[in-house]
C-alpha cells in the first residue's frame, strides 16, 4: 500500500495537491451539465420563479467577464477573458504542483478558481459567450446573472484573500 511506501521515496505527484484539480473537473462537470439544462429548458432571457422574491432560473448571455464587464466591447474580449483563464489556471496549477496534498487550506482555493475558470472558457471557445442562469434579486433589485463557475471563482477568490490576511505577521 501507499502508506507503507516511506514519503521520501513516493513519486511527487502523489504527494502534492494536484489530487485537488479532481474537484476541479468535478465542478467542471457540474458547471457544464447546469449550463446545458438551462440552455435546453430556459427560453432566453425569461425568468421561471424558484423562490419568490428571492431566485429565478433566466438564461442569459454573457460575452463579457464578472458583471458583464467588457460585454459590448466588439469580440476581442472573448479572447482576452479566454487567455486569462489559460494563465491564472495554469499559475494555480503550477502552485498546486508545489504544495503538500494536505495543504487544503490552499489547494481547495486554488481547485474552486482553477474549475470556475476553465468551466466558463469552455463556453467561451465552445458557445463565444459565457452562460448564466441564476439570477438572484430582492423587489426589483436584481445581482447580475451567474452560474456554479462563476460561484466557485467567487469562492475561492474570497478563500485565496482570506489566506492571504491570515499569513499577514501581526504587528504590534
Amino acid at each position: 500500500m501507499l502508506a507503507d511506501v516511506p514519503a521520501g521515496e513516493r513519486p511527487r505527484l502523489l504527494q502534492s495537491a494536484l489530487w485537488w484539480l479532481l474537484l476541479s473537473a468535478l465542478l467542471i462537470v457540474l458547471d457544464q451539465w447546469t449550463k446545458v439544462l438551462a440552455l435546453q429548458h430556459l427560453d432566453y432571457a425569461r425568468p421561471v420563479p424558484v423562490f419568490e422574491g428571492w431566485l429565478n432560473w433566466t438564461l442569459v448571455y454573457n460575452y463579457g467577464a464578472a458583471f458583464s464587464f467588457l460585454t459590448d466591447a466588439g469580440g476581442w474580449q472573448r479572447w482576452l477573458f479566454s487567455g486569462l483563464a489559460v494563465v491564472i489556471s495554469g499559475l494555480l496549477m503550477y502552485w498546486l504542483a508545489r504544495l503538500p496534498r494536505a495543504d487544503w487550506r490552499q489547494a481547495l482555493p486554488f481547485a474552486l478558481v482553477i474549475g470556475g475558470a476553465l468551466g466558463n472558457l469552455i463556453d467561451r471557445l465552445r458557445l463565444g459567450y459565457v452562460v448564466d442562469f441564476i439570477d438572484v434579486y430582492y423587489d426589483v433589485h436584481h445581482w447580475p446573472a451567474f452560474n456554479i463557475a462563476d460561484s466557485a471563482i467567487v469562492v475561492g477568490a474570497i478563500l485565496i484573500a482570506l489566506s492571504g490576511l491570515r499569513a499577514q505577521p501581526k504587528s504590534g
